[in-house]
C-alpha cells in the first residue's frame, strides 16, 4: 500500500509562493495557452519565475533531456512545480536517479511518469490536474477545485456512474492508461495493494485499451485494488467503418475488464482529457463508492 513519508508532507500554498514552470514532455506549440495557464497562478497570489521554454525544442521534445531534467530539479527549489503541456518525454528523465524535492507537482498525461515515480518514492504533493497549457480553458468549479486542493481547502466529491456496488477506501492513485502500462514492471510503479485507482486515456482504440487492461490482469495489479474508477476516455470510440455487431464498444470493454474484480467501479468521473479535468491528490486517502457513482477524498 502506498506509504507517504511523514516527514514530506506538503504544507498548503500560500499568496507569494513560487511555481516553476516544468517542460518535461514534448515541445510546447501554444506559447499563448501556456502564458494563459501561468495568469491564472498569478491571480491566486503565486509568483510565476521567468520561464525559458516556450522556443525550447530538440526533435519533438521541450529540449535534451538534460535541459528537462533541470526545470523538475531546479538549482532553487520553489512550492509549485507546474509542468507545462504533455504527449512524450517525461518517462525519458526517470532514467536518471531523481532528486524528488518537496513541494507540488502538477499535470497529467505523461506526466503521469513523474506523478507515479515521485509517488512510489514516499513523496506527497503529486496532483494529477490540469497542464498549464489547459489550465485557463478549464470551466471555473475546476479551477476552483484546484486552487482549493493547493491552498488547503476541502474540496468537494466527485461524481460518476455506478458501475460495480460496494464502498472501498484506500490511497488514491491516478493515471493515464498508456503511461502507467509503460512504467510496469519499473521501480516507478506505486504500491497498488489496497488502493483507489483512477484511470483515464485519450485516443486509444478500444482493442488497445482491452490490450492494457489484460496486461494489468495479467500482471495481478488490478486484482489487489480496493477499488477502480475510470475518467475521460476522450477519442476512443472504435472506428465508424467497424459495424457495432463485428466489434466492443469503450465502455463494454471497461466494463468487461473490470466489474468481475469483486471491487466497487465507478465510470465517468470528470478526469482526464476532459474539460473539466477534476484536480487530485496522489497519495492521500479516499473512499470510492461504487453503488453510488462517487469519489469522496477523506483527508
Amino acid at each position: 500500500m502506498v506509504q507517504l513519508r511523514s516527514d514530506l508532507l506538503t504544507p498548503a500554498l500560500q499568496r507569494g509562493d513560487e511555481v516553476i514552470t516544468v517542460a518535461a514532455s514534448s515541445a510546447l506549440e501554444d506559447e499563448q495557452s501556456l502564458l494563459e495557464g501561468l495568469k491564472v497562478l498569478e491571480e491566486w497570489g503565486l509568483v510565476c519565475r521567468s520561464q525559458q521554454v516556450s522556443e525550447r525544442r530538440w526533435g519533438y521534445l521541450a529540449g535534451n533531456d538534460a535541459s528537462r531534467q533541470r526545470d523538475l530539479n531546479p538549482e532553487s527549489p520553489a512550492a509549485l512545480l507546474a509542468c507545462a503541456r504533455g504527449g512524450w518525454g517525461a518517462a525519458r528523465l526517470l532514467e536518471h536517479k531523481q532528486t524528488w524535492q518537496p513541494g507540488w507537482l502538477m499535470g497529467f498525461s505523461d506526466v503521469t511518469a513523474l506523478l507515479w515515480a515521485r509517488l512510489a518514492a514516499g513523496f506527497d504533493g503529486c496532483v494529477h490536474g490540469p497542464l498549464l497549457t489547459t489550465l485557463a480553458k478549464e470551466p471555473a468549479w475546476s479551477q476552483a477545485r484546484l486552487h482549493d486542493l493547493l491552498f488547503g481547502k476541502q474540496i468537494p466529491d466527485l461524481e460518476g456512474q455506478p458501475w460495480m456496488g460496494g464502498v472501498a477506501s484506500g490511497p488514491l492513485v491516478v493515471a493515464n492508461l498508456t503511461v502507467a502500462s509503460h512504467l510496469l514492471g519499473s521501480s516507478h510503479v506505486p504500491d497498488l495493494n489496497g488502493a483507489i485507482l483512477i484511470l483515464e486515456d485519450v485516443e486509444e482504440a478500444p482493442y488497445r485499451i482491452d490490450r492494457m487492461l489484460t496486461h494489468w490482469r495479467l500482471a495481478g495489479l488490478l486484482q489487489r485494488l480496493a477499488g477502480l474508477g475510470f475518467g475521460s476516455f476522450k477519442r476512443c470510440e472504435a472506428p465508424e467503418q467497424i459495424p457495432g455487431d463485428q466489434t466492443f464498444q469503450l465502455e463494454e470493454v471497461l466494463k468487461e475488464r473490470s466489474t468481475d474484480l469483486g471491487i466497487p467501479v465507478v465510470g465517468k468521473l470528470p478526469v482526464g482529457h476532459c474539460c473539466g479535468n477534476a484536480a487530485l491528490p496522489l497519495g492521500r486517502q479516499a473512499q470510492l463508492d461504487g453503488s453510488h457513482g462517487r469519489l469522496i477524498l477523506l483527508r
